[in-house]
């Protein structure tokens, strides 16, 4: 199977002990946007930028920076297992040098089998986790051309989680407005 996945960097997402703000605040986390400390003590000041089609640019300035920091996301949920949700963030980093995809999938999730991904029907490789915490596992990759060219003109993507080595369970991911969003992305 090829893979997407070219580089891993870890992450030190914070956490967040509010339910109705855990994804919310794990997927800025993830991003860079909220450190570990401000996770548990403050809302969620993210706000939203922009919309393209599925997609929605977030914005928040953490403290200490002196600059805001936005990424691209989209959330979804299994349509027949909604306890099965995937939080999709792009962003890039703060040098400018690389835009990165961070998927946040639920604990319980089988680690060794990777995360899957489909593209209008075409099997595009796996990436592998890279940390779990109480917020869920992340896998990321750094986009590189042609998955990102892969990602601006498809229609659909299926990212694939597993609970055992034989059940997969696709996860709808709606491209529209994907290359519009990420050439909004600051």
């Amino acid at each position: 199977m090829n893979s997407w996945l070219s580089r891993l960097r870890h992450t030190r997402p914070g956490l967040s002990r509010t339910p109705a703000n855990a994804v919310f605040l794990a997927v800025l986390s993830a991003a860079g946007l909220f450190v570990a400390g401000q996770a548990n003590a403050a809302q969620p000041s993210g706000t939203v930028r922009s919309t393209h089609g599925a997609w929605s640019i977030i914005c928040d300035t953490p403290a200490g920076a002196t600059a805001e920091q936005c990424v691209m996301m989209q959330n979804v949920v299994a349509e027949d297992r909604p306890e099965m949700g995937l939080s999709v963030v792009v962003l890039r980093t703060a040098d400018n040098k690389a835009e990165i995809l961070r998927v946040l999938a639920p604990l319980g999730v089988l680690l060794p089998n990777g995360l899957g991904l489909n593209v209008d029907g075409k099997d595009i490789g796996r990436a592998y986790f890279v940390r779990c915490f109480q917020d869920g596992c992340y896998a990321e990759v750094i986009l590189e051309k042609p998955l990102l060219d892969t990602l601006k003109t498809g229609t659909s993507a299926t990212f694939i989680v597993f609970q055992t080595p034989e059940e997969g369970i696709g996860i709808p991911v709606d491209l529209k407005g994907f290359a519009d969003g990420f050439a909004a992305l600051p």
